[in-house]
């Protein structure tokens, strides 16, 4: 249990000193919408801070159900996707996603969980990138900005 604390705490620094300078400029995101799925209402609340500064719309959803309502409505550009969320998995959201949409959104699929067969298969579901958590704000904002440009 104490790991889990370490790493939470390591998440937040690297969080919180991104939060003082994104290395993005406000026109980078030019409108483009991103849908974020995730359960964790600090790494909701950076995250969304740091691609709104960089001139994205964010979206959140808390849960996968949510997600995948948020993502059929506000055909969002990209989503960032929490693997380990209640009441629907990041793997189901992502099936679910690649099953019923004909032109597949980028997906980014972020967790703290570093087993090499979780990752195998969301690449094999087709996520676009996957980000293992804790990690430095610039990694993420880089990977949206590749994916959406």
């Amino acid at each position: 249990m104490n790991r889990q604390s370490d790493s939470d705490d390591s998440f937040s620094d690297d969080l919180d000193s991104s939060r003082e300078a994104p290395s993005s400029d406000d026109s980078a995101g030019q409108g483009k919408k991103i849908l974020i799925v995730d359960d964790d209402a600090e790494i909701v609340d950076t995250v969304s801070y740091a691609l709104e500064s960089a001139g994205y719309i964010v979206t959140i959803a808390r849960d996968g159900n949510q997600g995948i309502a948020l993502a059929e409505s506000e055909q969002p550009d990209l989503i960032i996707l929490d693997m380990m969320m209640p009441k629907r998995s990041g793997f189901l959201v992502l099936e679910k996603l690649r099953r019923h949409n004909e032109e597949p959104i980028p997906v980014i699929m972020v967790t703290g969980n570093e087993g090499n067969r979780h990752q195998a298969y969301a690449e094999l579901l087709g996520v676009s990138d996957y980000i293992h958590k804790p990690f430095p704000i610039n990694k993420l904002l880089q990977s949206v900005s590749k994916l959406i440009s």
